[in-house]
């Protein structure tokens, strides 16, 4: 009987060790992963979150409104305004809008090139250069456009509606409206000491 035993013992082990496959990897998860990282020269700056409801047939829906700027503070900068049910994904969706809307602005000397005024609805914003070691006068709005720009001396002045939206894309509109001395000799077809 203890023979039998043993037989059927080797045999199970014989018919196991055959069935056996290869040692697979385990399998990584989506969740297990890294997040793939953004790109580390872009920054970002959440300048407002505002709670906004719509009135419906069964009651109010509640949203957030996030306006977010983005810039490498080399020269390009771009803004963004998403809405969702949470605040996460309203930032992220501006975020990715801010991205896609990015624009180069002319910065020379670590200031604007000219005097301009920037415009969006009731909002005006007078932009004007500095001299180095002026730094940046601005208010917080304004401001964060024009530090993720890469302006490090300006002298801004603001007129009419104080709404961080409207002071945010006047202020993108005015840095838009910059001209170089040289793309405006190359737009005349003269050399810049002609001009």
């Amino acid at each position: 009987m203890a023979e039998n035993e043993v037989i059927t013992a080797q045999n199970t082990e014989e018919v196991s060790s055959k069935s056996k496959k290869p040692a697979q990897k385990p399998r990584q998860d989506r969740r297990d992963r890294a997040p793939r990282r953004e790109q580390s020269d872009i920054d970002k700056k959440v300048v407002c979150v505002r709670r906004v409801q719509k009135v419906v047939k069964g009651g109010r829906t509640l949203r957030f409104s996030a306006l977010v700027v983005v810039g490498d503070r080399k020269g390009k900068v771009g803004i963004g305004i998403g809405k969702s049910k949470e605040v996460s994904g309203a930032i992220e969706k501006a975020t990715t809008i801010a991205k896609k809307n990015m624009k180069l602005v002319p910065i020379v000397e670590s200031t604007i090139p000219h005097e301009t005024i920037g415009k969006f609805s009731s909002t005006k914003i007078l932009l004007m250069p500095a001299p180095a070691g002026t730094g940046v006068i601005a208010g917080g709005s304004a401001r964060a456009v024009i530090e993720l720009a890469g302006i490090n001396n300006i002298v801004t002045k603001r007129h009419g509606s104080s709404n961080s939206i409207n002071v945010v894309k006047a202020t993108f509109e005015g840095l838009m409206g910059l001209k170089t001395k040289e793309e405006i000799a190359r737009r005349r077809g003269k050399s810049v000491e002609e001009i």
